[in-house]
């Protein structure tokens, strides 16, 4: 059998072919009481639609015990029970080869990733002090670039922070963005945009004069250029934009991002009136009030360049933020003390004056920017997200918090920290190898629960809050981006229950070494998919709380 790290969708895959129909018949199982008896499952209702009586061929059943693959989970039975077709794992042959590597997403092979995507978050434009509403955009945008990243996919961010705006709270939550000021080259591009708006048949020129609004340098008639394209998807109240030279820098710098990614081989799409352009999607994360001068943006950009890229702008919508009776609109930075000072008081009731120690500063800190994170990503982004404001919402106790989550990651950090320090003063030995544990110890069902939930998935749950949809006809795009904070919840309950159940650090009886140790297997593996998931997040793991 060809060894390698099992996948999720490798078993679905080979036990689908198993039964010779195209259609998706198996099911992985995840709930604890279904996992006592079936890791996967055909239910009888889809087998009656595939096979004449819902009878599947005897000499399929037998097969599917032997199937066979490097990402193929090693399978011991399988039988017809009342609720389908049933098939369970050898576990402790999973286990093994699961914890083996690291679980993490698998090395990209050389050019199994390429592309480049262009990240615009309008929100960070100009020195307008940011709304919550403003933050939920830019927050979507750092984790969907992580998360890219980490796939191989080159990530631009749009637009570069100016040295007029105050970004102390992007720091504070550790968003990375890039700064910069406005080069020649930018100024150039600029007027090419001018001189192409200046022979636009759908364009014109406005004289600077008394009546004249402030800055309007030209006059587009997007609506017609809309429906001659047969464009599909924009607000049909799309009609004259009045363009300033604002807007120009906007396109400028966008298309000097554009310029910037290292694609090739771009799709047979118009060519670009900018020489030397790579082909890249172009994705707009706004908020929703944003949405329609967002649309203005990228009509004006594909009179202005109808190239391959400005064909492949996509608009990813962020749900309203709606904050419960403000006494007046409160800004991000606000939001953030606010959100702070909560996190610190519910700290102290819970830990009392350890709390006043320095040590607790980085760890405050790092506890507010998970509970922001997880407060505006955990929310499917086309959602409306309500923050109450005026009640202390923050709780180190909530199992569906950012807090929660970093807690359960330092609880596993003093686990580890624990057992190395017994290990220097001799009450245990060093763990051993891998390929010296004894996987067969692991029978408690929250163990296996960690690993077929979690461990396994978890370079799949990556990939999927990665993946953006197919180019289609129209604008507006969804990412699974709360995937992520969700899985984390998830695992973080499920690891809070085993741990507050099992006892991993025992006498130190040699008797009892072989299951400790494997269970230290485990754990060490959930910790590093704790810390590979929060590092999407830009969020350090705690070593204490």
């Amino acid at each position: 059998m060809g060894e390698g790290r099992p996948g999720v969708a490798a078993t679905l895959r080979a036990l689908n072919g198993a039964l010779g129909r195209p259609a998706a018949l198996w099911v992985k199982e995840s709930g604890a009481r279904n996992l006592r008896h079936r890791d996967f499952l055909a239910p009888r209702a889809a087998l009656s639609a595939a096979f004449p009586g819902g009878q599947v061929p005897p000499e399929a059943v037998s097969a599917v015990p032997s199937l066979q693959g490097p990402a193929v989970l090693p399978l011991r039975v399988c039988r017809q029970t009342p609720a389908g077709l049933a098939v369970q794992v050898r576990r402790p042959e999973a286990f093994q080869r699961l914890l083996g590597p690291l679980p993490g997403p698998a090395p990209l092979a050389a050019g199994a990733r390429t592309g480049c995507v262009v990240l615009h978050c309008p929100a960070l434009r100009g020195p307008a002090a940011l709304r919550p509403r403003h933050l939920r955009s830019v927050l979507l945008a750092d984790h969907l670039a992580q998360l890219l990243r980490a796939q191989g996919v080159g990530v631009r961010l749009v637009p570069a922070l100016t040295e007029e705006g105050n970004w102390d709270v992007l720091r504070q939550l550790r968003i990375c963005w890039p700064s910069g000021s406005c080069g020649s080259s930018l100024t150039d591009a600029v007027s090419v945009l001018k001189a192409v708006l200046g022979r636009c048949p759908c364009a014109a020129a406005c004289e600077q004069g008394p009546g004249t609004a402030g800055g309007v340098i030209f006059k587009v008639h997007l609506k017609s250029f809309v429906k001659q394209q047969g464009l599909v998807g924009y607000d049909p109240n799309l009609d004259v934009l009045l363009v300033t030279e604002g807007i120009l820098w906007s396109l400028a710098e966008l298309q000097e991002a554009v310029l910037q990614c290292p694609v090739s081989g771009p799709p047979a799409l118009p060519a670009s009136r900018f020489p030397n352009s790579s082909c890249c999607t172009i994705i707009h994360v706004v908020n929703c009030e944003e949405e329609f001068q967002q649309q203005q943006l990228d009509v004006l950009w594909r009179i202005l360049d109808p190239g391959a890229h400005t064909a492949l702008q996509k608009h990813l919508v962020c749900g309203p933020v709606k904050v419960t009776n403000p006494s007046s609109p409160i800004g991000a930075d606000q939001y953030f003390q606010l959100r702070k000072r909560q996190m610190y008081e519910a700290s102290v009731i819970k830990y009392g004056e350890l709390v006043q120690d320095e040590a607790w500063t980085e760890v405050i800190d790092t506890l507010t920017v998970a509970a922001i994170r997880f407060e505006m990503l955990s929310t499917a982004h086309r959602s409306q997200i309500t923050l109450d404001l005026e009640n202390n919402s923050i709780s180190t106790k909530g199992t569906k918090s950012g807090a929660f989550v970093m807690y359960n990651c330092a609880r596993l950090a003093t686990l580890f920290d624990t057992f190395q320090r017994a290990v220097e003063r001799g009450t245990y030995p060093p763990l051993p190898p891998v390929s010296e544990l004894n996987f067969s110890c692991l029978r408690e069902e929250g163990e296996w629960l960690l690993l077929f939930n979690y461990l396994l998935p978890f370079p799949e749950v990556l990939q999927q809050a990665a993946q953006l949809p197919p180019p289609s006809k129209g604008i507006r795009i969804t990412a699974n981006t709360e995937t992520v904070c969700k899985f984390l919840i998830q695992l973080s309950m499920d690891f809070s229950s085993y741990y507050n159940r099992v006892h991993i650090l025992g006498e130190p009886f040699p008797h009892l070494f072989d299951q400790m140790f494997a269970r230290l297997q485990l754990l060490g593996a959930v910790r590093d998919v704790f810390h590979n998931a929060l590092a999407t997040l830009h969020l350090p793991p705690l070593s204490q709380i």
